[in-house]
């Protein structure tokens, strides 16, 4: 780093894990030194959202697991995802979101009332607060709370997700 330079950095400490990463369906686990470690560079994630642009489903998104530490959604995953149209609503009952863009721009849907199943077609949140997103922006999604992924005609956005258990406390 050159004199004077400085590293700014976002910290998201997730629940103890101790192992290895146990799956990753959609490609080889990173094979990177101490075992465990997981690294993305900004260069290989332009290269796989330019990838995953090729790849887009009906649905108006693509996705691919990076790394999954922990069976069953025991521990945490990371996944990445491209979305060139909205997203069907969501609500998980026992996993926190957190969304770091990568590029592109939309908006997010959070709170209100959630209308028909999770993820559905034909789903839809009633309410909820309007948040522009671009890339830059961390997100922090509560477990129970319904969000929804909005994306301008002809836009994209593209995110790394790191989904992460959510543990009750004491009553």
């Amino acid at each position: 780093m050159p004199d004077g330079g400085h590293v700014t950095y976002v910290l998201v400490r997730v629940p103890a894990f101790v192992g290895e990463v146990v799956a990753a369906p959609d490609g080889p686990a990173p094979q990177l030194e101490p075992p465990g470690f997981g690294m993305w560079t900004s260069t290989e994630l332009d290269e796989r959202d330019a990838a995953l642009a090729t790849r887009v489903r009906p649905d108006g998104s693509a996705r691919e697991t990076l790394a999954d530490y922990g069976a069953g959604g025991s521990s945490h995953r990371f996944r990445f995802i491209r979305r060139d149209s909205d997203g069907r609503p969501e609500l998980h009952d026992d996993i926190i979101d957190v969304v770091f863009v990568q590029s592109g721009e939309g908006t997010m849907l959070v709170g209100g009332e959630m209308i028909g199943r999770s993820n559905a077609a034909g789903s839809a949140i009633n309410g909820g607060v309007r948040y522009p997103v671009a890339a830059g922006d961390v997100l922090h999604i509560p477990a129970r709370t319904p969000h929804g992924y909005l994306v301008p005609d002809g836009g994209h956005i593209t995110y790394v997700l790191v989904r992460v258990p959510a543990f009750g406390g004491p009553n």
